[in-house]
């Protein structure tokens, strides 16, 4: 974030901008991970009763969570899950990335984000030819891996275990993705899902919605003053660096048309 805000810490080289060179140590501009980075930094340091709901339940379109001190709060990035079971899919799929999982214990919850800046959601992932006649997009995956993990398959498991409650955003700089859209109906979602038999029931509706990164910086901007002034400084810094994306969004597009 530093590098990209006014070149401070340093500056990426034109060549790197362009895409000319690949280099491990240059961060591109455009890379949806250094985004997911900077926010998750800022946002893992400030108090999570004043964004974490507020997120959540914009991006649900429902009130679906208090604000509350959330116990057991874990923030993971870009966490690697199994191969999700042969016995449960038709077809082998590889293993799963999660780009961002929220957790906690009061009441047990698993959130999924799935990070987006300039490219969609990809309609199909690799291992499904489409014999099966079941969709195998990016959004789908990560709704099965979630509810797999969350505990809403039947499983032959040695002990009985309550599901935890799951939901999943996109998170992306247009708000509106047609594609995660109708995996907002539970009964697409279930149609979608080649082993539904299995499925114990599924979380309180709504647990898929989509969110953009402005709805977050309003969020933030909206509750500043119920952060410390370490936080403030922290929301100004990731406020300045969203518009900064913004404009370098808009100037792309403008390029491209």
């Amino acid at each position: 974030m530093l590098t990209e805000l006014n070149g401070k810490g340093g500056s990426v080289c034109e060549s790197a901008k362009s895409g000319k060179i690949r280099c491990p140590l240059i961060v591109r501009p455009t890379s949806e991970d250094v985004i997911t980075g900077n926010l998750f930094q800022v946002l893992g340091a400030l108090n999570p009763r004043w964004w974490l709901p507020d997120l959540l339940n914009y991006g649900l379109g429902a009130a679906r969570f208090r604000r509350q001190n959330f116990q057991g709060l874990k923030i993971d990035l870009w966490k690697s899950r199994g191969y999700f079971p042969r016995e449960l899919l038709p077809w082998r799929e590889g293993r799963t990335e999660v780009d961002v999982t929220i957790s906690w214990e009061n009441p047990a919850t698993t959130v999924f984000l799935e990070m987006k800046y300039l490219s969609p959601l990809s309609k199909s992932t690799s291992g499904d030819d489409g014999s099966s006649g079941f969709p195998s997009d990016q959004f789908i995956r990560n709704i099965r891996v979630g509810l797999l993990e969350a505990g809403w398959f039947e499983r032959d498991e040695l002990f009985e275990s309550s599901p935890r409650d799951f939901c999943i955003l996109l998170v992306s700089m247009n708000k509106l993705d047609a594609l995660a859209d109708l995996y907002r109906d539970p009964d697409h979602v279930c149609a979608s899902i080649s082993s539904q038999n299995r499925l114990k029931g599924l979380p309180e509706a709504p647990f898929v919605g989509q969110i953009d990164y402005r709805a977050i910086q309003s969020i933030l901007r909206r509750n500043l003053n119920e952060f410390n002034r370490a936080e403030q400084h922290l929301v100004q810094q990731l406020s300045e660096y969203f518009d900064l994306k913004f404009t370098k969004s808009a100037e792309r597009k403008n390029d491209e048309a």
